[in-house]
């Protein structure tokens, strides 16, 4: 039964003679409803875009595979006997699952570092394992030695229908520069890899290599030079290469710059400055569907991220530049595009421990960029929270699958980060997103992006590694 309230105010509008109130208040109405269904039109149809991407990847068996969750039970081990006097001067915390992972002596070690017996072999007939990405394993190439490309990214040319694989060739000795310092490896170069299926990867050796003995140069192998990622200029004609150059301390903060007339090097190396006058750090590049060019990177602590477009040549950044994701410490950024949205994961700042990360969208590269959540599915709470125990560095799209990727993380081994692996996914665009955006009335118009944790998985049968 309804009962009338009567103190309720009426809802008629209280004008003057002339009817100025009411006409201004309808119109002002008029105003708001033309808003309100140009947001629902574009939401409609962008939700129509997706159903139909949605029902074309649903109706796949690859993909349904793909989407399945595989979950993971992880069994803590007992904890360690520790003496009496120990246990009074100091009581120990509960050992975390990271504690384990960090923990190089670990009961769990082969878990999340598999031993050589079960590494990946393309050269070996693997039967019904050709072609499987198994998450965690050692990797081998086609000499039947460890992958080095730690930190990389994916250049495809279409010259020669050949993927590349750009990073740091970590094959050295572990060590602390200092007491606090943390875990490095001297610099030997950058290593590269060339693909025609994205499995099997010949070594095309070390494309841009350390300076041995000029202790002033920014290579010098006591310096840093990390995650190295390579773009094509159609203009030029030139390979270029930006990637993170450092000193021993982490106090120099800032890109380098490398280029070449071949894939497979050698690269010459120009120069290292600060963006824009500002410190960077983990770092990528983007090139648009335009050729336009973006250095993204973090900065200010790693308190932000900035990026900006790059000169017409990729060898320099212009002078515009956003920070976005201000006050979030975020890093390690890896950029995609799709149907016109552009999409970025980052982790967040916990060293070499593996922590949680988020999906970014925006429909410019230069902001604003909204976070969508954690985009992990599968394993379990733990996996998801540290992405799989990785740190993404690159996302690769799958040609002849819109909005199906390779998501590229490293899993790093800071006891000995030679022994660094890599993940690499199943990413898929589609779904509403995880939690609601600052604006657009907290009704996101962008699809969700899905990681999905797998043991085993292979890209879709009848995919075409040409573009």
């Amino acid at each position: 039964m309804r009962i009338k309230n009567k103190y309720r105010k009426p809802t008629t509008f209280h004008c003057n003679a002339g009817g100025r109130c009411s006409t201004s208040a309808v119109v002002w109405s008029l105003v708001g409803c033309l808003v309100m269904l140009h947001l629902y039109s574009l939401a409609r149809q962008k939700d129509g875009v997706r159903g139909e991407l949605q029902l074309g990847m649903s109706h796949h068996p690859q993909f349904r595979e793909l989407e399945a969750v595989e979950e993971e039970n992880i069994q803590m081990p007992p904890p360690r006997k520790r003496s009496p006097r120990a246990a009074k001067r100091k009581p120990k915390r509960p050992t975390t699952i990271i504690d384990e992972f960090l923990d190089e002596n670990s009961q769990l070690r082969n878990m999340f570092f598999p031993d050589h017996k079960t590494a990946i072999d393309p050269m070996k007939d693997a039967g019904n394992d050709s072609s499987y990405y198994h998450p965690g394993r050692i990797w081998l190439d086609t000499d039947g030695n460890p992958i080095q490309a730690h930190g990389g990214g994916i250049l495809f040319d279409q010259k020669s229908k050949t993927y590349y694989w750009y990073g740091e060739y970590k094959d050295g000795p572990t060590y602390h520069a200092h007491k606090k310092g943390a875990a490095r490896v001297d610099i030997i170069g950058v290593g590269c890899y060339s693909s025609k299926d994205l499995w099997t990867w010949k070594n095309e050796g070390i494309v841009l290599a350390a300076e041995e003995t000029k202790e002033t140069h920014d290579l010098y192998k006591s310096n840093v030079l990390e995650r190295p990622k390579v773009i094509y200029n159609d203009k030029t004609g030139k390979f270029v290469m930006w990637m993170h150059i450092d000193d021993s301390n982490y106090t120099k903060a800032s890109v380098g710059v490398a280029v070449s007339d071949y894939p497979t090097g050698p690269f010459d190396y120009l120069y290292s400055k600060r963006p824009h006058d500002f410190e960077s750090r983990d770092m990528t590049i983007f090139k648009d569907d335009d050729g336009v060019a973006y250095l993204i990177y973090s900065s200010d602590d790693n308190s932000e991220l900035h990026v900006g477009p790059l000169t017409a040549d990729y060898l320099d950044v212009s002078n515009v530049m956003r920070r976005i994701l201000v006050g979030q410490h975020r890093e390690a950024p890896a950029l995609f595009k799709h149907q016109g949205t552009y999409y970025m994961i980052t982790s967040g700042c916990t060293g070499w421990a593996p922590n949680e990360a988020l999906a970014h969208a925006a429909d410019s590269i230069m902001g604003p960029w909204e976070t969508m959540g954690n985009p992990c599915v599968g394993g379990n709470k733990m996996f998801r929270l540290t992405t799989f125990f990785a740190q993404s560095t690159f996302v690769v799209p799958v040609p002849g699958f819109p909005g199906s990727y390779i998501f590229m993380a490293d899993r790093w081994n800071p006891a000995d980060l030679r022994d660094s692996r890599y993940v690499w996914l199943p990413l898929i665009v589609g779904g509403p997103a995880d939690q609601p955006l600052d604006y657009n009335f907290g009704f996101p118009l962008w699809s969700r992006v899905s990681i999905y944790w797998h043991r085993k998985w292979k890209l879709p049968q009848g995919w075409s590694g040409l573009k």
